[in-house]
């Protein structure tokens, strides 16, 4: 096969090395002599996949067992999925070219609601039918979506809720004992496993949420695969703690990732020292859902700064506080290269801050920034969100103000780059606002121009979500198993990497949900107390 892709295909795409597998550290095991197969397979492009960690995890973890092996198969780019099919090549894994449909396990790693069409494209490219009533092979998922599966749950044939460092060890020998069992039988089985759901058994009470309980002791992949061509997240990555002590209430990663755990400061020094040794990447990132609030983490930094420096790897620190220790510690360890600092306000009023749980005061945000500017910082990337329960115009104009009040604080010679950048407000499953109304496109509009009307200082750069792709994500965030018809339907017309700007086309929705019919605009209206969530059967 590989030898076709290389004299029909691979010529006629744009970034070839997507699909050619055969990394630094990629790992190649024996196919007849190990006993099961899994496909690891992430529902968008490399580049995306590639920075996926929670992948490389399990990829470490598969293929350190004796009996198992995992190769690695992402969404290809319409260029390739053409050229697929129209020379009748299947979709296939990395580290074979051995096609999808030949391994035992397909394995999803859902992110994101937008990447649905994506995930049922690939089972059709590898000719495995996308429902799982109709196929022997075996489909399972997990990721953020997880916690509702029910969108998707006609396509898969089980899910993994939580975390799968341990649970993927103990579905893989559960698998491998139930060998020579139909496929039923194996499902069952494999239902016994705390964290497994199978949609097509009946429910026995709630589904808990698999955690690991100590990650000093869990597998971390410090050889994990080089890329070819540059990702999204092109750096070396040690997570140093898991889960989050803030409370905000908007965040569905905050109950997905709980509870609070951290790594000790020697695994990380041991880690580091690894991966970049294994790896060579300019870059470390210490990663987390809150970096700042990781105990001794100036120590921490400082030591692996020292240590790297020499060696021209910069330390990032993703997600810090909004105070002048966070902004000056993210300076001193960036010491190889200019360094730039992401803040995340949330909303422009501290009324609509207190509100969302975000903990965070206008002294905290404008004295971090002034912070930033002194350390000879001059970008500065600004989250914010609008469509916030209770959101008013003055919220809205609190934005625009906080972003004209950080500009100014920059002082010298060169002006300051101020990266404003607005998402619309998505009420997830499992957060104290799941029950909360979600804005209308056209409301989405009205205030989107609000701000591109009145942002107008040259330093400061607007970025927003397009407003239609909100507004289906939250259709899907929040829906029900009917929605599996609009999905098919959908993708069927043509819907494909919807996470892409330029690839979304709301028209496709709208006629798929129309042919369906199903009114989008019901699963963003604001939940009553006693209604009954799809997604109340899990336990986050």
């Amino acid at each position: 096969m590989r030898d076709v892709l290389e004299r029909k295909v691979l010529h006629n795409v744009r970034k070839p090395a997507r699909y050619t597998g055969g990394e630094l550290n990629s790992i190649k095991k024996s196919w007849d002599s190990t006993e099961v197969k899994v496909a690891l397979s992430y529902p968008d492009v490399y580049e995306v996949g590639m920075s996926n960690l929670g992948l490389q995890i399990l990829y470490h973890i598969i293929n350190g067992l004796g009996f198992a092996l995992a190769e690695r198969c992402y969404a290809p780019w319409g260029d390739m999925e053409a050229e697929l099919r129209k020379n009748r090549l299947p979709l296939y894994g990395l580290e074979s070219f051995t096609p999808l449909s030949e391994f035992d396990l397909i394995g999803f790693s859902i992110q994101h609601e937008l990447t649905y069409t994506n995930m049922i494209n690939m089972l059709d490219l590898s000719g495995i039918p996308i429902r799982s009533r109709d196929r022997k092979s075996i489909v399972f998922a997990g990721g953020p979506c997880s916690l509702n599966p029910e969108p998707v749950a006609d396509f898969i044939d089980f899910f993994l809720i939580g975390e799968g460092e341990e649970a993927i060890v103990e579905i893989l020998t559960t698998f491998r004992k139930s060998r020579g069992r139909d496929k039923e039988e194996t499902l069952k089985k494999l239902s016994e496993i705390d964290g497994v759901w199978v949609p097509s058994l009946e429910r026995g009470g709630k589904v808990k949420k698999r955690f690991v309980k100590d990650l000093n002791n869990s597998p971390y992949p410090t050889k994990p695969v080089v890329p070819f061509i540059e990702t999204v997240h092109d750096r070396a990555m040690i997570e140093i703690m898991r889960g989050c002590p803030r409370s905000c209430k908007f965040c569905q990663a905050r109950p997905f990732f709980r509870p609070l755990r951290t790594r000790k400061k020697e695994t990380l020094l041991k880690q580091a020292g690894e991966l970049i040794g294994n790896t060579g990447f300019e870059e470390l990132s210490l990663v987390s859902l809150s970096t700042s609030d990781y105990p001794g983490i100036g120590g921490l930094a400082r030591e692996l700064a020292d240590r790297f420096s020499g060696k021209r790897v910069s330390i990032a620190l993703p997600s810090v506080r909004m105070d002048s220790f966070s902004i000056k510690l993210a300076e001193e360890t960036a010491r190889v290269r200019p360094s730039s600092v992401t803040l995340a306000p949330e909303s422009g009023t501290q009324r609509l801050r207190d509100l969302i749980g975000k903990g965070m005061t206008e002294d905290d945000i404008l004295s971090g920034a002034a912070a930033a500017f002194e350390a000879g910082i001059r970008k500065i990337k600004l989250y914010f969100m609008i469509g916030l329960p209770e959101e008013t115009e003055e919220d809205i104009r609190g934005i625009i103000d906080l972003a004209g009040r950080i500009a100014s604080l920059a002082k010298g010679g060169k002006r300051a780059r101020i990266t404003v950048s607005v998402s619309t407000f998505i009420p997830k499953p499992h957060t104290p606002f799941e029950r909360e109304a979600q804005i209308s496109i056209d409301e989405t509009l009205r205030k989107q121009k609000l701000l591109k009307d009145n942002l107008r200082d040259r330093s400061i750069e607007l970025r927003w979500h397009d407003a239609a792709a909100s507004f289906i994500e939250g259709a899907f965030a929040r829906g029900d198993r009917k929605l599996s018809k609009v999905i098919e339907t959908a993708w069927k017309k043509g819907a494909r990497m919807d996470a892409w700007s330029e690839c979304f086309n709301l028209s496709t929705w709208d006629e798929a949900f129309r042919e369906c019919g199903i009114d989008p605009n019901a699963y963003l209206r604001k939940r009553k107390e006693n209604d009954v969530l799809p997604w109340s059967f899990i336990e986050a």
